[in-house]
């Protein structure tokens, strides 16, 4: 069955084209900063948002008009797979994510909810080798179902514990099937709503043995995927563990856990933060410690996560200007962690919130290169910082500074002389790269 019968392969035809469903600047095959641009951007499909997503709100029902609302039970699962596999071929994109419950109904036992996704992993990998498509990273949701109400890895349940555990075993043996480049954890329901029923300690204590549990049994059974963190600050939670980039990297130090993992870093949750997703970026990439994106953003105007699809050309090309600069994302990729807006319910509003996003990443990847060759913010970072690549700057870099030789310096009494930050003058620059015609 053919569930996008309207649309076709979307090709690039360039920036002056009027085609709604053609690329006007993401040409997989063009050169950037010496690699092939699908190189550098390896788009994923969020299987959740685009095949399961109905469109409800907090306010409002269900409003996606889907083409397989017509299938129920392992069925409806059925469908799915083949409606992504025609997305992801028609759209040209190699790889996709999936929760655990996306693909497959969890049934009255664990025992049925493992064979319902046994059935459902058989047939995407049938796919899989018929298309090429890999998958980019796979997860357990472990914050849906009521049982979590307390958390999974940090519940107060220990029977919720093991059933987190059970879960995640079965999850890792997925991604391990699938040949998934990377496994993420995001704890939606690692937190907490009050600290007057909280043991803090015992929680991310917890948290931190399941994940050494995880490491072990995915050395075990071969899993040779990149580990990653996404972090989150609230919602549902009011305070979850991973709260930002910083947080979680200071978690994982805590717990000697920084060799098997890094982040999965989503620009609305930098949102919720209070940060840009260029200083998450930033946060990781200084670290050593980025390991792929979710690609979104969201409304500075609301306070909650409404996963737009990106669109904010200063956004992605601050975005892939801290990608270029960690010299890539190794086994990560660029997934579409972005729904269509409640309004958009038409089956074609999938492939124009996708294009508008993969457009909006490969102009923001030409124009990082550009800024990155010709240094204009290396430069300028360079002039900045200068008194510390001589005199007394280069003995504080050094480590040959004490206190009482600073002590000396200073009292010799010499002009201070700051220098402009030229914060307005580097706004400009970025203004005139984007707006440059290519």
């Amino acid at each position: 069955m053919e569930y996008f019968s309207s649309v076709g392969r979307i090709s690039y035809e360039g920036s002056r084209t009027s085609n709604p469903l053609a690329f006007q600047h993401y040409n997989p095959q063009q050169i950037v900063a010496g690699k092939r641009m699908d190189e550098h951007l390896k788009f994923s499909l969020a299987y959740w948002h685009t095949l399961t997503g109905g469109g409800s709100d907090p306010f409002g029902s269900p409003t996606a008009v889907r083409p397989w609302d017509q299938f129920t039970g392992l069925d409806l699962a059925k469908a799915r797979v083949e409606a992504a596999f025609e997305l992801l071929d028609k759209l040209g994109i190699r790889y996709f994510c999936f929760h655990d419950r996306d693909i497959a109904p969890e049934g009255d036992t664990l025992q049925e909810t493992n064979r319902n996704l046994d059935i459902i992993v058989d047939l995407i990998e049938q796919n899989m080798k018929s298309s090429g498509v890999k998958l980019l990273w796979n997860t357990a949701c472990l914050f849906t179902h009521p049982r979590f109400v307390h958390g999974a890895g940090t519940t107060s349940n220990a029977d919720v514990y093991a059933y987190s555990a059970a879960q995640l075993k079965k999850s890792l043996e997925i991604g391990k099937r699938l040949g998934a480049d990377n496994y993420v954890f995001w704890g939606g329901r690692e937190g907490y709503e009050t600290l007057l029923n909280t043991d803090l300690k015992l929680e991310q204590d917890n948290l931190a043995r399941l994940y050494k549990m995880a490491i072990a049994y995915s050395q075990e059974i071969g899993f040779e995927a990149q580990f990653l963190i996404e972090p989150k600050p609230k919602e549902p939670t009011k305070h979850q563990y991973d709260y930002d980039a910083a947080t979680t990297i200071s978690f994982l130090q805590t717990y000697g856990l920084t060799d098997y993992f890094k982040l999965n870093l989503e620009a609305n949750h930098a949102t919720l933060a209070g940060h840009t997703f260029e200083h998450e970026l930033r946060v990781a990439r200084v670290q050593g410690m980025l390991g792929s994106l979710d690609a979104n953003q969201g409304d500075l105007l609301l306070g909650w996560d409404t996963d737009e699809f990106p669109t904010d050309l200063y956004a992605t090309t601050l975005t892939m200007y801290e990608v270029l600069k960690n010299g890539g994302l190794g086994k990560g990729g660029v997934n579409f962690d972005a729904k269509v807006r409640r309004a958009s319910f038409e089956p074609e509003d999938l492939f124009y919130a996708h294009i508008a996003g993969m457009d909006a990443y490969a102009k923001g990847l030409k124009v990082a290169a550009r800024l990155i060759e010709d240094r204009v913010f290396e430069d300028a970072i360079d002039r900045r910082y200068a008194t510390f690549n001589e005199g007394i700057g280069k003995q504080i870099v050094e480590g040959q500074a004490t206190l009482a030789s600073l002590e000396q310096y200073a009292l010799q009494n010499n002009p201070i002389v700051n220098v402009s930050g030229r914060q307005e003058r580097l706004k400009a620059v970025l203004n005139q790269y984007l707006l440059e015609s290519e």
